[in-house]
């Protein structure tokens, strides 16, 4: 057991001793692809939405150097036909990008990456003993063992994000071992993503694009393992005795696909443990940018916002938005962004307005709790001018602010 090879099933063990809702059904979507031209996903959704969960679940599922019968034996993933054909059979590659940019600078990312894999692969092969690049070492490696890799990449896109200094060589880093189709077959049985944003687009394109991508704006099938549906909360807030009312008040209204009830499952459970219905992202690093993209108010982005606040739903074009925290043409590259930190929902309702490959839809605030997040920014000084857009609104809709002032 390694820490980046083979990581183990501790992680998922930890998770299912609380009180988990099953999820596991994700795997039998991800078996369908493996050892097949679409075997490179990436699901994309807010923070708090349970990537790192669905990470820690897919390494115990996974890793052949554990034994993960009894974890998932009493879960639907044990029902489908592909259960056993891939349970622990595989060598699992698995980094979690947050914790790596926290472990070394942004510049020795990369590297470290590259080193410490590979010197855990010549470990756990005590015959392999290989120089150069890291595809090169695990070409050898799946040639040695007669078995490809399963790699789990968990907040893909941290250094996209937080260390955008080093995007170019970090994509470069990724295209390495996804580009090449011929190269990324030799490797990998499938390789499963997850971030905050969908990848990086190169020009109109997608930096990597042999992958399938789900995002809240196009989840596909993944669309019930984006945070709870209302039959998960129902049950929950039965089972705990807990208002479904309040819960769906404050934590429901997240459209994803199809799935127009999604609810924000760590909200959830923090309200399931205290018995308090409030906003509980001021416990995220999100809380704090929210303000940072309104006060840019590119291309009278603050009127948009100003409507929001007030119970509006908005129009949006998410089309030209490049998947990164820094490349803003007009306010709706800025509103998608939003879409995808969990402040706004979003719901497709057109393809184009000219018969073109542009997405239209809405946008608007899903729940009390992201409301009560807009809602203290009108309490800040340098934004007056914010609050008098939002009293110029329709009295109807101002009544659901009226606490603000």
């Amino acid at each position: 057991m390694g820490t980046y090879l083979n990581p183990g099933n501790s992680g998922f063990k930890r998770i299912i001793g609380s009180d988990y809702v099953d999820k596991t059904g994700l795997i039998s979507i991800l078996n369908v692809t493996i050892g097949t031209t679409k075997n490179l996903t990436c699901v994309s959704r807010p923070r708090r939405f349970g990537k790192s969960y669905a990470a820690q679940m897919l390494c115990a599922y996974y890793d052949k150097t554990c034994d993960s019968h009894d974890l998932f034996s009493k879960y639907d993933i044990a029902d489908d036909p592909s259960y056993s054909k891939h349970l622990n059979k595989y060598d699992v590659i698995y980094l979690d990008m947050t914790n790596l940019l926290g472990k070394v600078s942004s510049k020795e990312l990369v590297p470290y990456i590259e080193i410490k894999i590979k010197e855990e692969i010549n470990k756990a092969y005590f015959t392999l003993d290989v120089e150069g690049s890291l595809d090169e070492v695990l070409i050898a490696a799946t040639g040695l063992v007669k078995n490809k890799f399963i790699m789990i990449i968990d907040e893909w896109d941290a250094p996209i994000r937080e260390a955008p200094e080093i995007e170019e060589e970090y994509l470069k880093f990724l295209r390495m071992l996804f580009k090449s189709s011929s190269t990324t077959s030799r490797i990998f049985a499938a390789v499963y993503m997850t971030g905050i944003l969908p990848i990086k687009k190169d020009g109109s394109q997608s930096a990597i694009s042999d992958f399938q991508e789900y995002s809240v704006l196009d989840p596909g099938g993944y669309a019930g393992y984006v945070g709870f549906t209302e039959e998960e909360v129902r049950r929950i807030c039965e089972e705990k005795g807990r208002n479904f009312d309040n819960m769906k008040k404050w934590y429901d209204g997240y459209t994803f696909g199809e799935i127009r009830s999604i609810y924000n499952p760590y909200s959830v459970m923090q309200a399931v443990d205290t018995g308090r219905y409030r906003s509980y992202w001021k416990k995220t690093s999100a809380a704090e940018i929210l303000m940072t993209y309104i006060d840019m108010d590119q291309d009278g982005l603050q009127d948009e916002i100003a409507r929001l606040i007030a119970g509006e739903s908005i129009d949006i074009d998410i089309d030209s938005f490049q998947n990164d925290v820094k490349t803003f043409t007009c306010k709706d590259d800025v509103l998608t962004l939003l879409v995808h930190l969990g402040y706004l929902t979003y719901e497709e309702v057109s393809d184009s307005y000219d018969g073109g490959d542009d997405i239209a839809g809405l946008v608007r605030i899903p729940n009390e709790e992201v409301r009560t997040e807009f809602e203290k920014i009108l309490r800040k000084a340098k934004h007056r001018e914010l609050i008098e857009l939002v009293m110029h609104q329709p009295i109807t809709a101002m009544n659901r602010v009226s606490d603000t002032w």
